[in-house]
Protein backbone atom coordinates (compact mmCIF):
# COMPACT_ATOMS: atom_id res chain seq x y z
CA UNK A 1 0.00 0.00 0.00
CA UNK A 2 1.47 3.11 -1.07
CA UNK A 3 1.80 5.87 2.18
CA UNK A 4 -0.87 8.54 2.29
CA UNK A 5 0.15 11.72 2.32
CA UNK A 6 -1.94 13.37 4.64
CA UNK A 7 -1.51 10.45 7.33
CA UNK A 8 -5.24 10.12 8.41
CA UNK A 9 -6.59 7.66 5.90
CA UNK A 10 -7.20 4.79 8.12
CA UNK A 11 -4.74 1.75 7.33
CA UNK A 12 -4.15 -1.76 9.21
CA UNK A 13 -0.36 -2.29 10.00
CA UNK A 14 0.46 -5.90 11.19
CA UNK A 15 4.05 -5.91 13.05
CA UNK A 16 6.11 -9.30 13.79
CA UNK A 17 7.82 -8.26 16.37
CA UNK A 18 11.07 -11.04 17.50
CA UNK A 19 13.08 -10.54 20.46
CA UNK A 20 12.84 -11.08 24.19
CA UNK A 21 9.06 -9.64 24.05
CA UNK A 22 7.22 -12.07 26.16
CA UNK A 23 6.32 -11.80 29.59
CA UNK A 24 8.19 -8.84 30.22
CA UNK A 25 5.09 -6.38 29.77
CA UNK A 26 5.68 -5.74 26.28
CA UNK A 27 1.96 -6.70 25.51
CA UNK A 28 0.44 -4.36 27.98
CA UNK A 29 2.73 -1.58 27.15
CA UNK A 30 1.94 -1.45 23.32
CA UNK A 31 -1.96 -1.98 23.82
CA UNK A 32 -1.05 1.51 25.95
CA UNK A 33 0.99 3.19 23.39
CA UNK A 34 -1.99 2.28 21.22
CA UNK A 35 -4.49 3.79 22.97
CA UNK A 36 -2.85 6.84 23.64
CA UNK A 37 -2.62 7.17 20.02
CA UNK A 38 -6.23 6.01 19.42
CA UNK A 39 -5.82 2.94 17.74
CA UNK A 40 -7.28 -0.27 17.67
CA UNK A 41 -6.41 -3.78 17.69
CA UNK A 42 -4.31 -6.46 19.67
CA UNK A 43 -1.26 -7.87 20.51
CA UNK A 44 -0.88 -11.56 20.83
CA UNK A 45 1.97 -13.57 21.80
CA UNK A 46 2.77 -16.40 19.08
CA UNK A 47 4.14 -19.68 20.17
CA UNK A 48 7.85 -19.10 18.69
CA UNK A 49 8.38 -16.50 21.17
CA UNK A 50 7.49 -13.22 18.67
CA UNK A 51 4.50 -10.95 19.68
CA UNK A 52 2.20 -9.97 16.85
CA UNK A 53 0.67 -6.49 16.91
CA UNK A 54 -2.17 -5.29 14.44
CA UNK A 55 -3.30 -2.08 14.70
CA UNK A 56 -5.79 0.16 12.73
CA UNK A 57 -6.44 3.59 12.61
CA UNK A 58 -4.66 6.87 10.89
CA UNK A 59 -1.60 5.91 9.22
CA UNK A 60 0.39 8.44 10.80
CA UNK A 61 -1.04 7.22 14.58
CA UNK A 62 0.14 4.11 12.75
CA UNK A 63 3.85 4.96 11.71
CA UNK A 64 4.45 6.63 15.40
CA UNK A 65 3.33 2.83 16.84
CA UNK A 66 5.63 1.09 14.63
CA UNK A 67 8.45 4.06 15.28
CA UNK A 68 7.59 2.90 19.30
CA UNK A 69 7.62 -0.36 18.34
CA UNK A 70 11.43 0.05 16.97
CA UNK A 71 12.68 2.54 19.43
CA UNK A 72 14.61 0.38 22.10
CA UNK A 73 12.34 2.03 24.48
CA UNK A 74 10.00 -1.04 25.00
CA UNK A 75 10.12 -3.88 28.05
CA UNK A 76 12.38 -6.40 26.99
CA UNK A 77 14.10 -6.72 23.97
CA UNK A 78 12.94 -5.94 20.51
CA UNK A 79 15.71 -7.39 17.55
CA UNK A 80 13.40 -7.30 14.31
CA UNK A 81 9.84 -5.62 13.61
CA UNK A 82 8.47 -7.12 10.36
CA UNK A 83 5.55 -5.13 9.17
CA UNK A 84 3.04 -5.08 6.10
CA UNK A 85 0.17 -2.53 5.70
CA UNK A 86 -3.27 -2.67 4.01
CA UNK A 87 -6.48 -1.14 4.44
CA UNK A 88 -8.34 -0.60 7.62
CA UNK A 89 -10.51 -3.60 7.87
CA UNK A 90 -12.73 -2.27 10.68
CA UNK A 91 -14.92 -3.91 13.03
CA UNK A 92 -12.25 -3.75 16.13
CA UNK A 93 -12.96 -2.37 19.29
CA UNK A 94 -10.50 -1.21 22.03
CA UNK A 95 -6.65 -2.34 22.10
CA UNK A 96 -6.79 -6.12 23.52
CA UNK A 97 -3.97 -8.26 25.01
CA UNK A 98 -4.21 -11.70 23.88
Amino acid sequence: MAAATAGSDPVRLSAWVHGYVQGVGFRWWTRARALELGLTGHATNAADGRVHVVAEGPRAAADRLLALLRSGGTPGRVDLVVESWEPARGGLEGFAER
